[in-house]
């Protein structure tokens, strides 16, 4: 099944190297992002491509924990993290651009499922757009919370 993506932009009111230390610092994302309470890091030391942990968030007020891993890692300039869960592979890939008064960071977020059934694919088509709508608003959070941090940090 071809995959959904979704890009949330935020100008951030910091340096792209105070943005990239938030974005990519494991150990405080509890701190930094609301929708995170617990995080556990599951091989690397620091950031870097193959560093994989472990997150859980709260959604829908029920907790959820997925496996991510670094996929590509080029700081300060961008990162892209994978993930799978339910046979569903996520993206999510960051790219952090200077700009007049700070940095314009970029998510985009994808879902693919290589194999869906009939099910799957007619879930996919009838919660789609409430989907893409909630992870949009999620991305958009998740972007003020890494901007409130590295802005503070400025």
């Amino acid at each position: 099944m071809a995959g959904r993506e979704l890009t949330v932009k935020r100008v951030v009111h910091a340096s792209d190297e105070a943005v990239w230390a938030v974005l990519t610092d494991l150990e405080k994302a509890p701190e930094t992002l609301r929708g995170v309470s617990r995080v556990e890091v599951l091989q690397g030391a620091g950031y870097a491509v193959g560093t994989r942990w472990r997150e859980t968030r709260r959604l829908f007020g029920k907790e959820e924990t997925q496996t991510l891993e670094v996929a590509e890692c080029d700081p300060p300039h961008g990162t892209t993290v994978t993930s799978r869960a339910s046979g569903v592979d996520y993206r999510s890939t960051f790219t952090l651009e200077p700009v007049d008064g700070g940095t314009l960071v970029t998510v985009c977020f994808g879902a693919s499922h290589p194999d869906p059934n009939l099910l799957q694919r007619l879930t996919a088509t009838l919660f789609g757009h409430v989907g893409a709508v909630v992870t949009t608003r999620l991305l958009g959070q998740d972007l003020a919370d890494i901007a409130a941090r590295a802005e503070a940090t400025e």
